[in-house]
């Protein structure tokens, strides 16, 4: 393996150090963004495919909606 490979696998195992007390905190009060990063993504996914919406409350109304929806993209 050559100098830089190893390199790269040093600082990647060095990375849960970097993140461990977020991830003992986790143990401690059971709190995760999981969710408020998912419903981020569903809407940054909905913004990419419709090329941005001309009317902002439209835009709006689909983001308010999307817990009622099973398919957000579908239709």
């Amino acid at each position: 393996m050559e100098t830089s490979g190893i390199n790269i696998l040093i600082e990647f195992a060095k990375t849960p150090a970097a993140f461990q007390s977020g991830i003992l905190a986790y143990y401690n009060y059971r709190i995760s963004f999981a969710p408020l990063e998912g419903r981020n993504n569903v809407i940054k996914t909905v913004k990419r495919t419709t090329y941005g919406f001309h009317d902002r409350e439209f835009f709006k109304l689909k983001i308010m909606t999307l817990h009622e929806t099973k398919y957000i993209l579908v239709g």
